[in-house]
């Protein structure tokens, strides 16, 4: 904020990537050990202390197979996987940006480091235009039908995924992201792989593989 409070909101793992770009993200990161969560966390806050750093942002870092772990970049910004932090902390960030935008404090959105906890395990899958048969090369064309999973713990941030939807080569393929929520993370896969599975949609070619119809 801007008056030097700077917490953290814990991890996301990220290494499922095609093309250098985010495919599913889960948080928290399964199999870190306490210790390296620990430094992770502890560093980013660093970072974010020593520049003076205001808004919400993302600290990112390479773990190797060891557990030594290396500076990548900051991301200063709210990023497209936020959904999975919000899900495992209650914390609604584009809300809390605003308000420290407008000159609140951290403690006074109730946002100090103790109080920040983790609640089970969170899931986004990206649904996108893509064909795998053409090594998921964008996809055009009208959509003919679009049919989302839903139920208890599933969320979805859409746009433009709706029957009659024009997609345009002109823009991002991203159609909708599926999250899903779980006490750990065994129970948010099994609620994402039933949400995908219900997924329909025709008129466009639709990745990941098996989310939908094609």
């Amino acid at each position: 904020d801007q008056h030097g409070h700077v917490v953290h909101l814990h991890e996301r793992d990220c290494s499922v990537q095609r093309r250098h770009q985010k495919v599913v993200e889960i948080a928290p990161a399964a199999r870190l050990q306490p210790q390296l969560r620990e430094r992770l966390a502890s560093d980013a806050v660093r970072l974010a202390r020593q520049v003076g750093y205001e808004n919400a942002g993302t600290v990112e870092f390479l773990v190797d197979q060891s557990g030594s772990y290396y500076f990548i970049e900051v991301n200063s910004r709210l990023q497209v996987e936020h959904t999975v932090t919000e899900e495992i902390t209650g914390v609604d960030l584009v809300h809390a940006q605003l308000q420290v935008a407008a000159g609140r404090s951290l403690p006074e959105l109730g946002l100090e480091q103790d109080k920040i906890r983790v609640n089970g395990c969170a899931i986004q899958c990206r649904v996108t235009t893509e064909d795998p048969a053409r090594g998921f090369q964008p996809d055009t064309g009208r959509i003919e039908v679009f049919r989302s999973g839903e139920g208890m713990g599933i969320r979805l941030d859409g746009a433009s995924a709706f029957q009659g939807a024009l997609i345009s080569p002109h823009y991002d393929s991203l159609l909708v992201k599926v999250v899903a929520h779980g006490h750990d993370q065994p129970a948010a896969a099994a609620k994402m792989r039933r949400a995908l599975a219900e997924f329909r949609i025709r008129g466009v070619k639709v990745g990941p593989r098996g989310a939908g119809e094609q």
